[in-house]
């Protein structure tokens, strides 16, 4: 028998400690579960998109870049000519196959309706018919103004061309005419769709997203020990409840005020919860993270670095340099200032706020291992103030006339989720939308860094104790490991995206995959999650966690901090650093 003694570790070593993993945990785990099935329904839409490929595609694409190509070394501005080839490729989707069609359809939601909720499920023949002949004379109109704009622009067009392109006043007033015929062109395609109302019966079609989503779920709840029986039930009562918060957030009145599906989710299971409370036969299918940790594996293959680079460094910058110093000084200042009880609604809070709302503040309550009590206050605080924010902050930068770029990198580093972003940008121009929405998706690209960060921060210094050794394995059991599928669904996609290429990408990933299926799923899978925080979260429980106010006072100064600091950051790297990106976009 050997005389040596055991080596205590000294305080704040870090030591191995492989006792608490298995192989097991691959498919007894929610974590690993969320990955799994994120995998399968990007599978499932790469098989089915990519073999209903729109024909003559390559060909097609080719065709159109020569077209591009040829106009871009003839004139100093892009042509009639190059916007028709342009657009001749941004028809080529998947999406719009036979089969795309069909699979969209049968995981879409609830339809836009003004006075009669039954509008948001169903539409006879005759009803489709009469829509269809109300609009069809403003589409008439709409046509009309399209060919006068046309005409116009040509004219404006030829001047300039037999100038030789070189008189600046010529060229200005074309640009001008082809910026008008644009628009003009958009709103006849949005009267189009206006004029081809078909009939549809979505709530048939809900039904059977309902079973599909049932087996999905299902088959991880099982193997993680639960009762599938058990589950299903909870499940059709959970769904009807996203159904109906997504048929209220489609009422023209909700929809013009910004409330979405998100706060009506909440709002609904609150009501319930609060009042008749959650039954208990509901309870086995109430799982906030297994929804939401799907979704999030299903995000990772919408942030394409292809995308991220468009924007480039001011991008970076704007969400890669500002988020971490915002998320930093709020978790201090809600220390050392605030005196904040709980480190975990601190940190939830703080990332919640500074990176991209209810999917960074997942991860990061996973790391930390925040209260789900915390986790609902920390997102709730989001809601509201992304309602808040994607309303008035296009106003604002209408109404002092920011430029369009800054005030979409402005809204895109700031507002937290990113459908919000997208709406926001819209709101001013197709130039802020463009820019919103990329850097939103840069900054999402955070979301499994601020985890990793978070756990090793609270593994070695938050609940380290003294004369304690730390296990390096601990910030691997802390980190959320459904991270890792979003990140390799990220790398996998792009990859693909490159290979491909940006046009065929465009065609099969972006108007394929994912505008097809998987942004309709991840939609779903959000609206369960929300819907389940609702049912889970009781008033009493959260009473503790607004005392003094401090939650609201960190997430507002927070959030004022960061709209500061993005505004600054974002001009002085589009508009002082790197000015000839900007004037790319």
């Amino acid at each position: 028998m050997s005389d040596a003694k055991p080596v205590t570790p000294a305080a704040g070593d870090i030591v191995v400690d492989v006792g608490k993993s298995s192989i097991s945990d691959l498919w007894k785990k929610e974590d690993y579960w969320a990955i799994w099935l994120g995998f399968l329904a990007l599978i499932v839409g790469v098989v089915i998109f990519f073999n209903n490929a729109p024909k003559g595609m390559d060909e097609k694409i080719a065709n159109a870049n020569a077209i591009m190509a040829q106009e871009e070394a003839a004139a100093p501005f892009k042509t009639i000519a190059w916007h028709k080839a342009a657009a001749s490729k941004s028809k080529l989707q998947a999406a719009k196959s036979d089969t795309g069609k069909a699979v969209k359809s049968f995981t879409g939601k609830p339809h836009k309706w003004s006075s009669n909720p039954l509008d948001s499920f169903f539409m006879s023949s005759d009803k489709a018919a009469a829509k269809s002949a109300v609009a069809a004379s403003k589409y008439d109109k709409a046509q009309e103004a399209t060919k006068a704009a046309l005409a116009t622009a040509i004219a404006k067009e030829t001047a300039a061309y037999e100038a030789g392109f070189n008189n600046a006043t010529l060229n200005d007033d074309a640009k001008e005419a082809i910026g008008v015929w644009l628009k003009a062109k958009k709103a006849e395609s949005k009267a189009k769709g206006k004029a081809g109302v078909k009939p549809f019966n979505q709530l048939v079609k809900m039904g059977g997203l309902c079973v599909v989503l049932i087996l999905f779920f299902g088959v991880g709840m099982t193997a993680m020990g639960q009762s599938l029986p058990s589950f299903a039930k909870g499940f059709v009562f959970v769904f009807v409840v996203a159904i109906a918060a997504y048929m209220l957030s489609a009422q023209a009145t909700m929809k013009a005020y910004g409330i979405g599906y998100a706060a009506w989710a909440i709002a609904i299971g609150l009501l319930i919860s609060n009042t008749i409370g959650t039954p208990n036969w509901v309870k086995p299918a109430v799982q906030t993270e297994y929804y939401i940790k799907t979704g999030l594996v299903l995000l990772g293959a919408e942030i394409l670095f292809s995308k991220i680079l468009s924007i480039g460094v001011p991008g970076i910058f704007v969400a890669w340099v500002v988020t971490p110093i915002v998320l930093v000084t709020t978790f201090i200042f809600g220390q050392k200032v605030l005196k904040i009880p709980s480190k975990t609604l601190n940190m939830t809070i703080s990332a919640d706020m500074s990176v991209c709302g209810v999917s960074a503040a997942i991860a990061t309550a996973a790391a930390c291992k925040a209260k789900k009590e915390e986790l609902t206050l920390a997102v709730g605080l989001s809601l509201v103030f992304t309602s808040i924010m994607m309303i008035v902050m296009p106003a604002i930068i209408k109404g002092v006339g920011l430029p369009h770029v800054l005030g979409g990198a402005w809204m895109g580093g700031t507002i937290d989720a990113t459908g919000a972003v997208a709406a926001a940008g819209a709101f001013l121009s197709e130039q802020a939308l463009y820019t919103a929405a990329t850097i939103k998706m840069i900054q999402n690209v955070l979301i499994g860094v601020i985890a990793f960060c978070v756990a090793v921060f609270w593994v070695t210094r938050v609940e380290r104790q003294a004369g304690n050794a730390v296990g390096i394995m601990e910030v691997w059991y802390r980190f959320p490991k459904f991270v890792i599928g979003f990140i390799v669904a990220s790398i996998v996609f792009s990859s693909i995206y490159g290979s491909l290429g940006p046009d065929a990408g465009f065609a099969l990933i972006d108007k394929g995959v994912l505008a097809g299926l998987t942004k309709n799923l991840r939609g779903w899978f959000f609206c369960l999650a929300f819907v389940s925080i609702g049912l889970a979260t009781n008033f009493r429980e959260l009473k503790g966690y607004f005392k003094g106010g401090k939650p609201l006072i960190l997430y507002v100064l927070g959030q004022s901090f960061n709209l500061m600091l993005t505004l600054i950051m974002a001009y002085i790297m589009f508009y002082l650093v790197f000015p000839e990106i900007t004037a790319r976009i």
